[in-house]
Protein backbone atom coordinates (compact mmCIF):
# COMPACT_ATOMS: atom_id res chain seq x y z
CA UNK A 1 0.00 0.00 0.00
CA UNK A 2 1.53 3.36 -1.19
CA UNK A 3 0.53 6.46 0.79
CA UNK A 4 2.19 8.76 -1.18
CA UNK A 5 0.46 10.67 -3.47
CA UNK A 6 1.88 10.38 -7.41
CA UNK A 7 3.82 13.49 -8.44
CA UNK A 8 0.83 15.30 -10.38
CA UNK A 9 -1.64 15.77 -7.43
CA UNK A 10 1.66 16.49 -5.34
CA UNK A 11 1.76 19.56 -8.09
CA UNK A 12 -1.20 20.57 -7.63
CA UNK A 13 -1.07 20.81 -4.05
CA UNK A 14 1.93 22.70 -4.29
CA UNK A 15 0.21 25.14 -6.98
CA UNK A 16 -2.53 25.26 -4.80
CA UNK A 17 -0.57 26.41 -1.85
CA UNK A 18 1.32 28.83 -3.77
CA UNK A 19 -1.97 30.55 -5.00
CA UNK A 20 -3.16 31.08 -1.74
CA UNK A 21 0.07 32.09 0.15
CA UNK A 22 -0.09 35.11 -2.90
CA UNK A 23 -3.20 35.43 -3.67
CA UNK A 24 -5.42 35.18 -0.31
CA UNK A 25 -3.30 37.52 1.58
CA UNK A 26 -4.29 38.18 5.38
CA UNK A 27 -5.19 41.68 4.56
CA UNK A 28 -7.73 40.67 2.01
CA UNK A 29 -8.74 37.23 3.95
CA UNK A 30 -10.02 39.98 7.03
CA UNK A 31 -11.86 42.66 4.61
CA UNK A 32 -14.26 39.65 2.72
CA UNK A 33 -15.12 38.57 6.25
CA UNK A 34 -15.97 41.80 7.78
CA UNK A 35 -17.08 42.79 4.26
CA UNK A 36 -19.39 39.46 3.83
CA UNK A 37 -18.13 40.34 0.26
CA UNK A 38 -18.07 37.34 -2.15
CA UNK A 39 -14.72 37.18 -3.67
CA UNK A 40 -15.57 36.65 -7.24
CA UNK A 41 -11.76 38.32 -8.52
CA UNK A 42 -10.29 35.13 -6.46
CA UNK A 43 -12.96 32.81 -7.81
CA UNK A 44 -12.05 33.75 -11.69
CA UNK A 45 -8.13 33.86 -11.17
CA UNK A 46 -8.40 30.23 -9.64
CA UNK A 47 -9.65 29.25 -13.13
CA UNK A 48 -7.77 31.06 -15.24
CA UNK A 49 -4.72 29.42 -13.53
CA UNK A 50 -6.23 25.84 -14.28
CA UNK A 51 -6.65 24.98 -10.25
CA UNK A 52 -10.68 24.48 -10.61
CA UNK A 53 -10.34 21.26 -12.67
CA UNK A 54 -13.27 18.65 -11.27
CA UNK A 55 -12.25 16.07 -13.75
CA UNK A 56 -9.53 15.15 -11.93
CA UNK A 57 -10.85 15.05 -7.91
CA UNK A 58 -8.14 14.12 -6.55
CA UNK A 59 -6.11 17.22 -7.39
CA UNK A 60 -9.67 19.23 -6.62
CA UNK A 61 -9.52 17.07 -2.82
CA UNK A 62 -6.59 18.69 -1.84
CA UNK A 63 -6.62 22.44 -3.32
CA UNK A 64 -9.17 22.57 -1.75
CA UNK A 65 -7.72 21.09 1.53
CA UNK A 66 -4.91 23.84 0.83
CA UNK A 67 -7.20 26.91 -0.11
CA UNK A 68 -9.01 26.53 3.16
CA UNK A 69 -5.40 26.02 5.41
CA UNK A 70 -4.98 29.96 4.32
CA UNK A 71 -8.76 30.55 4.59
CA UNK A 72 -11.87 28.54 5.03
CA UNK A 73 -14.17 31.38 3.41
CA UNK A 74 -11.99 32.61 0.69
CA UNK A 75 -11.09 29.33 0.04
CA UNK A 76 -14.60 28.18 -0.82
CA UNK A 77 -16.22 30.57 -2.18
CA UNK A 78 -13.28 29.55 -4.85
CA UNK A 79 -14.16 26.48 -5.47
CA UNK A 80 -17.76 26.51 -4.79
CA UNK A 81 -18.75 27.69 -7.81
CA UNK A 82 -19.76 24.28 -9.44
CA UNK A 83 -21.60 23.10 -6.15
CA UNK A 84 -24.54 20.50 -7.24
CA UNK A 85 -22.31 19.74 -11.07
CA UNK A 86 -22.42 15.57 -9.90
CA UNK A 87 -26.65 15.62 -10.12
CA UNK A 88 -26.46 17.25 -13.57
CA UNK A 89 -23.10 15.09 -14.64
CA UNK A 90 -24.66 11.71 -13.49
CA UNK A 91 -28.07 11.94 -14.72
CA UNK A 92 -28.88 15.19 -16.92
CA UNK A 93 -29.10 14.88 -20.47
CA UNK A 94 -26.41 15.89 -23.01
CA UNK A 95 -28.66 18.81 -24.07
CA UNK A 96 -28.76 19.75 -20.35
CA UNK A 97 -24.55 19.13 -19.69
CA UNK A 98 -24.13 21.40 -23.07
CA UNK A 99 -26.10 24.40 -21.80
CA UNK A 100 -25.84 24.79 -18.21
CA UNK A 101 -22.50 22.60 -16.99
CA UNK A 102 -20.10 24.01 -19.69
CA UNK A 103 -20.68 27.28 -18.83
CA UNK A 104 -19.71 26.57 -15.38
CA UNK A 105 -16.84 24.46 -15.77
CA UNK A 106 -15.12 26.67 -17.39
CA UNK A 107 -16.01 29.45 -15.03
CA UNK A 108 -18.39 31.64 -16.77
CA UNK A 109 -21.03 31.00 -14.54
CA UNK A 110 -22.14 29.81 -11.14
CA UNK A 111 -24.59 27.74 -9.67
CA UNK A 112 -25.76 26.54 -6.76
CA UNK A 113 -27.68 23.28 -5.30
CA UNK A 114 -31.36 24.17 -3.53
CA UNK A 115 -32.53 21.53 -1.16
CA UNK A 116 -32.64 22.95 2.30
CA UNK A 117 -35.98 25.07 3.54
CA UNK A 118 -36.96 26.87 6.36
CA UNK A 119 -37.45 24.81 9.59
CA UNK A 120 -36.32 21.16 7.65
CA UNK A 121 -32.71 21.48 7.28
CA UNK A 122 -32.20 17.72 7.63
CA UNK A 123 -34.97 16.21 6.87
CA UNK A 124 -34.98 16.07 3.54
CA UNK A 125 -37.81 13.85 2.43
CA UNK A 126 -39.87 16.55 4.40
CA UNK A 127 -39.67 19.40 1.58
CA UNK A 128 -42.19 21.54 0.95
CA UNK A 129 -41.53 23.38 -2.16
CA UNK A 130 -44.15 22.14 -4.64
CA UNK A 131 -43.57 21.81 -8.66
CA UNK A 132 -47.38 21.53 -10.46
CA UNK A 133 -47.35 19.88 -13.98
CA UNK A 134 -48.83 22.83 -16.11
CA UNK A 135 -48.74 20.66 -19.64
CA UNK A 136 -45.50 22.36 -21.03
CA UNK A 137 -44.08 23.15 -17.75
CA UNK A 138 -43.72 23.21 -14.10
CA UNK A 139 -45.12 26.08 -11.71
CA UNK A 140 -43.31 26.42 -8.34
CA UNK A 141 -44.43 27.80 -5.14
CA UNK A 142 -42.22 27.34 -2.10
CA UNK A 143 -38.44 28.82 -0.62
CA UNK A 144 -35.30 27.80 0.03
CA UNK A 145 -33.24 28.63 3.24
CA UNK A 146 -29.52 28.80 3.73
CA UNK A 147 -28.77 28.18 -0.17
CA UNK A 148 -25.16 28.62 -1.08
CA UNK A 149 -24.06 30.94 -3.56
CA UNK A 150 -28.18 31.75 -3.25
CA UNK A 151 -27.52 35.46 -4.34
CA UNK A 152 -25.42 35.11 -7.22
CA UNK A 153 -25.72 31.78 -9.01
CA UNK A 154 -26.98 31.84 -12.24
CA UNK A 155 -29.20 29.36 -11.86
CA UNK A 156 -30.23 26.32 -9.49
CA UNK A 157 -30.47 22.21 -9.15
CA UNK A 158 -33.19 22.17 -6.95
CA UNK A 159 -35.02 19.39 -5.32
CA UNK A 160 -39.09 19.84 -5.56
CA UNK A 161 -41.82 17.69 -4.67
CA UNK A 162 -43.65 16.73 -8.17
CA UNK A 163 -46.28 14.56 -6.50
CA UNK A 164 -47.47 13.45 -3.21
CA UNK A 165 -45.62 10.81 -1.54
CA UNK A 166 -47.33 7.43 -0.57
CA UNK A 167 -46.08 5.75 2.35
CA UNK A 168 -42.55 6.52 2.10
CA UNK A 169 -41.72 10.37 2.51
CA UNK A 170 -38.88 11.04 -0.12
CA UNK A 171 -40.77 9.72 -2.63
CA UNK A 172 -42.41 11.77 -5.31
CA UNK A 173 -39.54 14.08 -4.90
CA UNK A 174 -37.43 15.47 -8.42
CA UNK A 175 -34.74 17.70 -9.47
CA UNK A 176 -35.24 20.53 -11.84
CA UNK A 177 -32.70 23.14 -13.10
CA UNK A 178 -33.95 26.30 -12.25
CA UNK A 179 -32.85 29.62 -13.99
CA UNK A 180 -32.70 32.44 -11.34
CA UNK A 181 -33.23 35.36 -13.69
CA UNK A 182 -37.37 34.23 -14.08
CA UNK A 183 -40.44 35.81 -13.30
CA UNK A 184 -41.51 35.18 -9.51
CA UNK A 185 -38.18 34.33 -8.20
CA UNK A 186 -36.78 36.44 -5.57
CA UNK A 187 -33.33 36.00 -3.40
CA UNK A 188 -32.52 37.46 -0.15
CA UNK A 189 -28.92 37.61 0.98
CA UNK A 190 -28.10 36.01 4.24
CA UNK A 191 -25.86 38.53 6.50
CA UNK A 192 -24.48 38.16 10.29
CA UNK A 193 -23.09 34.58 10.01
CA UNK A 194 -21.05 33.18 12.53
CA UNK A 195 -18.14 31.84 9.90
CA UNK A 196 -17.33 31.55 6.10
CA UNK A 197 -18.87 35.07 5.36
CA UNK A 198 -16.84 35.31 2.49
CA UNK A 199 -19.38 32.91 1.00
CA UNK A 200 -22.60 33.78 -0.67
CA UNK A 201 -25.96 32.49 1.41
CA UNK A 202 -29.45 33.21 0.73
CA UNK A 203 -33.31 32.47 0.78
CA UNK A 204 -34.91 32.08 -2.28
CA UNK A 205 -38.87 32.68 -2.94
CA UNK A 206 -40.10 31.23 -5.54
CA UNK A 207 -43.48 32.36 -6.50
CA UNK A 208 -45.54 31.43 -9.83
CA UNK A 209 -41.61 30.14 -11.27
CA UNK A 210 -42.25 28.42 -14.66
CA UNK A 211 -39.55 26.00 -15.63
CA UNK A 212 -39.46 23.42 -18.80
CA UNK A 213 -40.33 20.29 -18.99
CA UNK A 214 -37.00 19.77 -20.63
CA UNK A 215 -35.05 20.98 -17.18
CA UNK A 216 -36.14 17.75 -15.09
CA UNK A 217 -33.06 16.50 -14.39
CA UNK A 218 -32.98 12.52 -15.16
CA UNK A 219 -36.92 10.92 -13.94
CA UNK A 220 -39.51 12.50 -12.36
CA UNK A 221 -39.80 11.21 -9.00
CA UNK A 222 -36.32 9.87 -8.20
CA UNK A 223 -34.69 13.35 -6.97
CA UNK A 224 -33.96 12.10 -3.57
CA UNK A 225 -32.02 9.47 -4.51
CA UNK A 226 -30.42 11.64 -6.71
CA UNK A 227 -29.66 14.14 -4.16
CA UNK A 228 -28.28 11.71 -1.82
CA UNK A 229 -26.02 9.90 -4.50
CA UNK A 230 -24.70 13.83 -4.58
CA UNK A 231 -24.29 13.71 -0.63
CA UNK A 232 -21.94 10.80 -0.95
CA UNK A 233 -19.67 12.26 -3.34
CA UNK A 234 -19.76 15.92 -1.90
CA UNK A 235 -19.13 14.76 2.33
CA UNK A 236 -15.50 14.26 0.51
CA UNK A 237 -14.91 17.57 -0.55
CA UNK A 238 -16.45 18.74 2.30
CA UNK A 239 -14.36 16.82 4.84
CA UNK A 240 -11.28 18.24 2.64
CA UNK A 241 -12.64 21.47 3.87
CA UNK A 242 -12.79 20.16 7.68
CA UNK A 243 -8.70 19.32 7.16
CA UNK A 244 -7.77 22.30 5.59
CA UNK A 245 -9.11 24.20 8.38
CA UNK A 246 -7.98 22.15 11.01
CA UNK A 247 -4.36 22.21 9.40
CA UNK A 248 -4.62 25.87 9.33
CA UNK A 249 -5.41 26.47 12.70
CA UNK A 250 -3.12 23.73 13.72
CA UNK A 251 -0.34 25.82 11.59
CA UNK A 252 -1.21 29.12 13.31
CA UNK A 253 -0.90 27.02 16.97
CA UNK A 254 2.73 25.63 15.98
CA UNK A 255 3.16 29.41 14.85
CA UNK A 256 2.71 30.97 18.06
CA UNK A 257 5.01 28.78 20.06
CA UNK A 258 7.33 28.07 18.11
CA UNK A 259 8.03 31.76 18.17
CA UNK A 260 7.75 31.27 22.20
CA UNK A 261 10.49 28.87 21.82
CA UNK A 262 13.33 30.69 20.63
CA UNK A 263 12.45 33.40 22.76
CA UNK A 264 12.73 30.72 25.43
CA UNK A 265 10.01 30.46 26.90
CA UNK A 266 9.23 26.57 27.98
CA UNK A 267 6.10 25.20 26.78
CA UNK A 268 3.92 23.60 29.32
CA UNK A 269 3.34 19.47 29.30
CA UNK A 270 -0.39 20.28 28.92
CA UNK A 271 0.19 22.60 25.47
CA UNK A 272 2.34 19.53 24.47
CA UNK A 273 -0.40 17.09 24.94
CA UNK A 274 -2.80 19.82 23.25
CA UNK A 275 -0.02 19.82 19.77
CA UNK A 276 0.27 16.31 19.89
CA UNK A 277 -3.94 15.52 20.19
CA UNK A 278 -4.40 17.67 17.40
CA UNK A 279 -1.84 16.49 15.14
CA UNK A 280 -2.73 13.46 15.41
CA UNK A 281 -6.44 14.03 14.37
CA UNK A 282 -5.49 15.51 11.65
CA UNK A 283 -3.62 12.88 10.33
CA UNK A 284 -6.30 10.38 11.32
CA UNK A 285 -9.12 12.41 9.66
CA UNK A 286 -6.67 12.80 6.27
CA UNK A 287 -6.15 9.15 5.90
CA UNK A 288 -10.07 8.58 7.22
CA UNK A 289 -10.97 10.97 4.24
CA UNK A 290 -8.43 9.76 1.70
CA UNK A 291 -9.52 5.97 2.36
CA UNK A 292 -13.48 7.22 1.43
CA UNK A 293 -12.03 9.46 -1.50
CA UNK A 294 -10.54 5.86 -2.71
CA UNK A 295 -13.33 4.20 -2.90
CA UNK A 296 -15.68 6.86 -4.27
CA UNK A 297 -13.24 7.89 -7.14
CA UNK A 298 -12.58 4.75 -8.52
CA UNK A 299 -16.66 4.38 -8.68
CA UNK A 300 -17.05 2.14 -5.38
CA UNK A 301 -18.39 4.68 -3.12
CA UNK A 302 -18.78 3.40 0.52
CA UNK A 303 -21.23 5.64 1.96
CA UNK A 304 -20.18 4.49 5.68
CA UNK A 305 -16.65 5.88 5.30
CA UNK A 306 -17.64 8.73 4.24
CA UNK A 307 -19.73 9.61 6.43
CA UNK A 308 -17.37 8.56 9.23
CA UNK A 309 -14.86 11.20 7.15
CA UNK A 310 -17.12 14.02 7.15
CA UNK A 311 -18.02 13.61 10.40
CA UNK A 312 -14.79 12.58 11.98
CA UNK A 313 -12.77 15.72 9.60
CA UNK A 314 -15.45 18.04 10.58
CA UNK A 315 -15.25 17.66 14.37
CA UNK A 316 -11.93 17.65 14.05
CA UNK A 317 -11.71 21.25 12.39
CA UNK A 318 -13.56 22.52 15.48
CA UNK A 319 -11.39 20.28 17.91
CA UNK A 320 -8.18 22.10 16.50
CA UNK A 321 -9.26 25.70 16.42
CA UNK A 322 -11.12 25.57 19.73
CA UNK A 323 -7.51 24.00 20.89
CA UNK A 324 -5.50 26.50 18.87
CA UNK A 325 -7.28 29.18 20.73
CA UNK A 326 -7.47 28.29 24.22
CA UNK A 327 -3.62 27.74 24.01
CA UNK A 328 -2.98 31.08 22.29
CA UNK A 329 -5.40 33.10 24.86
CA UNK A 330 -5.58 36.54 24.26
CA UNK A 331 -3.44 36.52 21.54
CA UNK A 332 -5.30 34.17 19.77
CA UNK A 333 -8.51 36.23 19.84
CA UNK A 334 -7.28 39.19 17.83
CA UNK A 335 -5.74 36.91 14.94
CA UNK A 336 -6.74 34.71 12.15
CA UNK A 337 -7.30 32.02 15.07
CA UNK A 338 -10.81 33.75 15.96
CA UNK A 339 -11.52 33.87 12.52
CA UNK A 340 -10.45 30.00 11.96
CA UNK A 341 -12.47 29.66 14.87
CA UNK A 342 -15.90 30.89 13.72
CA UNK A 343 -15.56 29.34 10.69
CA UNK A 344 -14.91 25.59 12.01
CA UNK A 345 -18.71 25.56 13.27
CA UNK A 346 -20.10 25.57 9.53
CA UNK A 347 -18.74 21.75 8.65
CA UNK A 348 -20.05 19.97 11.71
CA UNK A 349 -23.84 21.81 9.92
CA UNK A 350 -24.21 21.31 6.36
CA UNK A 351 -23.91 18.68 3.76
CA UNK A 352 -25.31 16.32 7.02
CA UNK A 353 -25.10 17.29 10.29
CA UNK A 354 -22.26 15.63 12.74
CA UNK A 355 -25.79 13.93 13.97
CA UNK A 356 -26.70 12.70 10.57
CA UNK A 357 -23.70 11.41 10.03
CA UNK A 358 -23.14 9.15 12.28
CA UNK A 359 -26.95 7.86 12.20
CA UNK A 360 -25.72 7.07 8.64
CA UNK A 361 -22.68 4.93 9.82
CA UNK A 362 -24.79 3.34 12.77
CA UNK A 363 -27.63 2.21 9.97
CA UNK A 364 -25.10 0.70 7.89
CA UNK A 365 -23.06 -1.07 10.25
CA UNK A 366 -26.22 -2.58 11.78
CA UNK A 367 -27.74 -3.76 8.25
CA UNK A 368 -23.83 -5.09 6.95
CA UNK A 369 -23.85 -6.88 10.58
CA UNK A 370 -27.33 -8.33 10.28
CA UNK A 371 -26.90 -9.91 6.62
CA UNK A 372 -23.51 -11.55 7.92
Amino acid sequence: MNFEFPPEIEDARRRAMEFARKHITPELAVRYDEEEHFPDEIRKLAYAEKLIDFSNPWSMLVTIEELCRVDPGVGIAATVGLFGSEIIMLFGTDRQKEKYLSRVQKGEAIMGLAVTEPGGGSDVAGLKTEATDRGDYYEINGSKMFITNGQIADFFVMLVRTSRPDSKRHHGLSVLIVDANQPGFKRNKLTGKLGVRATNTAELILENVKVPKENLVGEEGKGFYYVMTFFNISRVYVAAQAIGIAQGSFDRLLEYYGKLSSSGVAISEDAQFAIADVATRIEASRLLTYKASSYLFQFKPNPTLTSMAKAYASETASYAAEKALTYTGSAGLFSEIERFYRDAKIMEIWEGTTEVEKLIISRNLVKEGAQQ
